[in-house]
């Protein structure tokens, strides 16, 4: 398989190997960054897509263990994906309760994804039958709800630290292009949640500065009413507030899990619904084509199939 099969009018897909965990032991860091990896089972110059998880409720989907539903299906259709367990999961909180920059870690989260990039020669011959099969040059990134906080901050973001009004900027160049699910939006005075408090950095952020190209991707009933009475639209302020080029895909229905893209069969999804999953992840991975095979009409295809017609699963705009 090459990395054109996803401009294939029958979307080809292959099976996949995941291996795990890849320990990338980091100066500092209160743990090992431990990494999941899922890839085709063959291709060669495959592309990565560097994906960054959320914070949810559930114990273990907050790590290397979660978004199997994207996971699966992206490297089913010819990427590498490689997941680290933040230093915010679940999994890791009694052992990094007291460490630097705790709780929100906000500033590791993003540097996690710089070390896997300058490390990913060794990453690719850690995992079996993966040496010599990724293209270091074609390099994504997607992150969902703080995964999408995290990812808008590699993409150029800039942030003032709330501790010492720093502007901090964690910006990846080798990143070419992102996709945010149902990230944060402004901070400012429409930051006025109960939780917004909690999570100050997420307030801090400037999306003026964001210039990597990216797909953001909404729900329409994506209620963040926990950090802001601004409605669903708060999501798509990576969009609205950032240079182009951007896309913004805004799903039908959708809530905050947008169909189930954290778990299969996870509780805490409140809007489950396998088809939607199915699209967001053909939707995102032709975006993700595109941008990294310049001219592949694969995204033009997705879009056309998926966002047109009385079956449309969401809308698209660009700029």
């Amino acid at each position: 398989m090459s990395t054109s099969t996803l401009a294939d009018a029958q979307v080809t897909t292959v099976p996949v190997l995941s291996f795990s965990p890849v320990v990338l032991p980091i100066a500092g860091r209160p743990v090992d960054l431990q990494l999941r990896v899922t890839a085709p089972a063959t291709g060669t110059g495959l592309p990565v897509i560097l994906l960054s998880h959320g914070h949810g409720p559930s114990n273990h989907l907050s790590s290397l263990h979660g978004y199997a539903p994207l996971a699966d299906r992206w490297a089913a259709l010819g990427f590498v994906v490689i997941q680290p367990t933040h230093l915010t999961s679940r999994t890791l909180t009694e052992l990094v309760a007291d460490a630097p920059g705790a709780p929100g870690f906000w500033r590791s989260r993003a540097e996690d994804m710089s070390v896997i990039l300058d490390r990913l020669d060794v990453v690719e011959n850690t995992v079996p039958q993966l040496a010599g099969r990724i293209d270091p040059d074609k390099i994504a990134l997607a992150g969902h709800s703080l995964g999408g906080f995290t990812a808008s901050l590699l993409l150029g973001a800039g942030l003032t630290d709330p501790e010492t009004g720093e502007l901090v900027r964690l910006a990846e160049p080798r990143i070419k292009a992102g996709v945010l699910l149902a990230p944060p939006g402004r901070g400012g005075d429409v930051y006025n949640g109960p939780a917004a408090g909690q999570w100050p950095a997420i307030g801090a952020v400037d999306f003026t500065t964001m210039t990597t190209p990216a797909l953001v991707v909404t729900g329409d009933k994506d209620d963040p009413r926990h950090f802001t009475d601004m409605g669903p639209d708060w999501h798509a302020d990576p969009y609205t507030l950032a240079p182009g080029p951007k896309t913004l895909l805004t799903l039908f229905d959708a809530e905050h899990g947008l169909g189930g893209i954290s778990g299969y069969d996870a509780a805490e999804t409140t809007d489950e619904n396998p088809a939607r999953v199915a699209a967001v992840a053909r939707l995102t991975a032709a975006y993700l084509h595109s941008r990294l095979h310049p001219g592949a009409p694969t995204w033009q295809n997705a879009a056309e199939a998926l966002t047109t017609g009385p079956d449309a699963v969401g809308r698209v705009e660009s700029k």
